[in-house]
């Protein structure tokens, strides 16, 4: 007699019928202390890296000419307009935008408000 089980059942996730993914999913992989160890300490060591970070008010062109005149009290104007999002850039790749925000009497940070996304067509 037919088992008509199987139909009463919940749907079955993608693989379950195939016997090589079912022996997969049933052994995992061995994980002893010491390759637990190197994944961890292989993470510190990511962790650790120091990256070269910069809030960047705004830029400018001019002329060497002109840089070589500058002094004690010079002004530079920037593209940037006060109340435009500052650029965060991260190892001299734009990473987010953000607005300047004071943190303490004398100190100031970024709040960010937007994450900037790389063009998939533009990684190579």
């Amino acid at each position: 007699m037919p088992d008509d089980t199987k139909s009463a059942e919940a749907p079955t996730a993608f693989g379950d019928e195939i016997p090589e993914l079912e022996a997969e999913r049933e052994t995992p992989p061995e994980t002893g202390p010491a390759e637990a160890a190197a994944k961890a300490s292989g993470i510190e060591a990511v962790m650790n890296v120091n990256l070269d970070v910069q809030v960047v008010l705004g830029e400018c062109r001019m002329p060497i000419s002109s840089l070589l005149k500058l002094g004690r009290g010079s002004v530079i104007e920037l593209d940037q307009k006060i109340g435009e999002p500052v650029s965060l850039v991260i190892n001299d790749r734009l990473v987010a935008r953000g607005d300047l925000v004071k943190i303490s009497e004398d100190r100031i940070g970024v709040s960010l408000t937007e994450i900037v996304l790389e063009h998939p067509a533009s990684i190579i």
